[in-house]
């Protein structure tokens, strides 16, 4: 069965001087021609489909905003919109529920959308953090609209997925883990954030520089006991590639090889407990040869055919975390 994928650049929401801009594709459209998956066009969301993760007045407003007032600024992030900005989001938010349903229907082993703008800051009443609309918040929940029982998200972004984090915060049938670094924008993500939803929701806030071996550790101590408590029957993951150590506005320290360390192990995890069922979600990476090698990375894992050819390895000494993963698996009883 054959890897999917579907590609949303917006060429046109686009903003002057901005990290999350279409030169991210750049160095990563020429390659996807000859990677072994097969492209699917996306379809846009509906507004209904949005929905399901956030509130009907957000989704009118920044309908208005763009039609009528854009461009400009609506968060400090900043997070920005143009004239096309709604359609866009529509477009990202439905290339991941065309990946997802057609590895539902089992069109498809597995699936990467890569689309932007990106979503995993967006919260129920509010677009932030380059993000407008919660991208796979609300493909998840659609998969539950369609008769899933359980589903994740596992999110190795530098940042933290507040905004998924919201979605499923009284979401008994979906998880969330986060791997992000400490201290950076947006400020949440601490272990303890959700003392209701322990083992269901997951925070591992690591410090600057935490690189490939500290990634494995996480991957083998943290997300494969989180995979197993819950048993979910299809996994999201919302990868962004701005957890290399030279993206120009973090400070973590994966490689290219420690991404797809981390994409095989999720793939495998998919693999033991839900069928394969697995769908990658491009969220943020700024520095466009990381975007690039990280994708193929992706596909690497996802279709086990071809290597991963790039070898940037950190420069820098990545600090001791044992005593964080063991506070973060002691918190959720995974010790």
């Amino acid at each position: 069965m054959t890897t999917l994928y579907t590609l949303v650049p917006s060429p046109q929401h686009v903003y002057p001087d901005h990290p999350e801009r279409p030169a991210r594709f750049d160095l990563l459209t020429p390659k996807l021609p000859s990677v072994s998956a097969e492209r699917v066009d996306a379809q846009p969301a509906s507004r209904e489909d949005v929905s399901l993760v956030h509130h009907p007045k957000l989704i009118a407003t920044l309908e208005k905003i763009c039609r009528e007032e854009a461009p400009g600024i609506i968060d400090y992030a900043p997070t920005y919109v143009t004239s096309s900005s709604f359609d866009d989001a529509l477009l990202a938010a439905g290339g991941v529920i065309t990946c997802a349903r057609a590895v539902l229907r089992g069109e498809a082993r597995n699936a990467f959308a890569i689309v932007r703008p990106p979503g995993h800051h967006a919260e129920p009443d509010r677009a932030m953090g380059f993000c407008l609309f919660n991208n796979v918040a609300i493909a998840a929940k659609d998969a539950l609209a369609h008769g899933l029982e359980r589903v994740m998200v596992i999110d190795y972004d530098a940042h933290h997925g507040n905004g998924t984090q919201a979605a499923f915060f009284h979401e008994e049938r979906a998880a969330f883990l986060s791997a992000h670094q400490w201290g950076i924008y947006p400020g949440t993500g601490w272990l303890s954030d959700a003392p209701h939803a322990k083992r269901r929701i997951v925070n591992v806030p690591l410090p600057a520089y935490a690189g490939d071996r500290v990634y494995e550790q996480v991957a083998d101590y943290i997300f494969k006991p989180f995979v197993e408590s819950f048993q979910p029957q299809m996994i999201f993951v919302s990868v962004g590639f701005d957890a290399h150590w030279n993206d120009p506005i973090t400070t973590l320290g994966l490689s290219t090889q420690g991404y797809l360390m981390l994409a095989q192990k999720v793939v495998a995890l998919a693999e033991e407990f839900c069928g394969g069922k697995i769908v990658f979600v491009l969220e943020g990476g700024y520095e466009p040869v990381n975007v690039a090698n990280g994708v193929e990375a992706v596909f690497v894992a996802a279709t086990g055919k071809g290597e991963s050819e790039a070898r940037d390895p950190s420069p820098y000494a990545e600090p001791d975390c044992e005593t964080r993963i063991t506070e973060v698996r002691k918190w959720h009883g995974f010790a």
